[in-house]
């Protein structure tokens, strides 16, 4: 801080431009990437453009919820999927009151058309618990891509403890495929469908 106070005014003001061209660049940059990541997941999605920004709204509604109270956060740990208004909720609640209180609210949402509640009652799993989850969600997700020849976004694949959700606009015959496929996978213990199922011209 001293150097910055012994600094010319004129420095200054190049400095502060200096910087502020930075950050212009950076955001710029920032927001170019999210556009370009935004147009393949919508590209690549069976929702329109309009529900699947309608889904992004419904998750960050859910999660500054979760976020800006104390026992939520401290008592819970949540996921929140939703697609095409169709809201999946997994992950722990402590106890049964905080978990109404959430479905409660998710309930209340704007958007929200159906909540699949599948908190269980538990403390918040470890991290070695979330990396096998993780892990197995990949593997879904690479056996979707190489047998069903699945594009991204297409199918929403969630894993919480073992089990495996399935989500997305999709055909009887796909979703049969898909649950086939991902009950193949090793360290899968159950596969929930969540899936709408739809006569598909295209």
């Amino acid at each position: 801080m001293k150097k910055t106070i012994k600094h010319s005014k004129k420095a200054l003001q190049v400095l502060t431009i200096a910087g502020s061209m930075a950050l212009v660049s950076a955001c710029v940059e920032l927001a170019i990437a999210t556009v370009a990541i935004t147009t393949i997941d919508v590209l690549h999605d069976r929702r329109t453009t309009g529900e699947y920004f309608d889904d992004a709204g419904i998750e960050l509604e859910l999660k500054k919820f979760l976020l800006s109270n104390k026992r939520f956060r401290s008592q819970s740990h949540v996921n929140t999927i939703s697609y095409n208004g169709i809201l999946l909720m997994t992950g722990e609640a402590t106890s049964e009151a905080i978990k109404q209180e959430i479905v409660e609210f998710a309930n209340t949402v704007n958007g929200v058309r159906q909540v699949v509640d599948e908190m269980r009652i538990s403390g918040k799993t470890g991290v070695l618990s979330r990396t096998n989850d993780s892990w197995i969600t990949g593997k879904v997700k690479t056996a979707l891509l190489a047998k069903m020849k699945t594009k991204a976004n297409q199918m929403k694949v969630v894993t919480e403890f073992g089990t495996v959700y399935l989500m997305g606009i999709v055909t009887e015959d796909e979703a049969n495929r898909a649950t086939e496929i991902a009950r193949s996978i090793g360290g899968v213990v159950r596969v929930v469908r969540v899936f709408e199922i739809r006569v598909l011209t295209t």
